[in-house]
Order: structure tokens, then sequence, then C-alpha cells
């Protein structure tokens, strides 16, 4: 389906319908399309919270003695 920009204004409901049905929907400037409504689609693994529990290690063992010395020294010297 193919629909101008004032059309598109006005029943943008009903586009964002059909495009999630699977319908293709173009909006069109003076009968030039210009954009394609297309669904949005999750990230595989990223569909909860926790997804990346366990993916990675000890994230702690990056901070020890020497980054803080390091920072330290980084803000000491501004």
């Amino acid at each position: 389906m193919q629909v101008n920009m004032l059309e598109a204004k006005n029943q943008l409901s009903k586009l964002v319908k059909a495009a999630l049905s699977g319908e293709e929907v173009i909006i069109a400037k003076h009968g030039e399309a210009q954009v394609r409504l297309v669904p949005c689609v999750a990230a595989p693994g990223l569909r909860h919270w926790g997804g990346l529990a366990g993916q990675f290690g000890d994230v702690d063992a990056v901070f020890g003695a020497q980054v803080d010395a390091d920072v330290a020294r980084l803000f000491n010297d501004a």
C-alpha cells in the first residue's frame, strides 16, 4: 500500500497496524516513495532483564590498585 504524507498523518494508527500484520506500507511525497514502515525486531538474547548474566568474567577485577593509582594521577595532574 502506498499513501501520501497527509493520508499517513491522518491514518498513522491504521498504517502501523497494517505494517505489523506484514503489509508493505510506503509513504510517498508527490507520488515518489520516501519511507517504508516496517515492524521493529528485538535483538536475539536481549528480550528480558538479565539476558547477559554469566557472559562476562569478574568485572570488578579490572578495578585494582593500579587502576586507582592511574585515575588519581590523571585527576591530580589536571
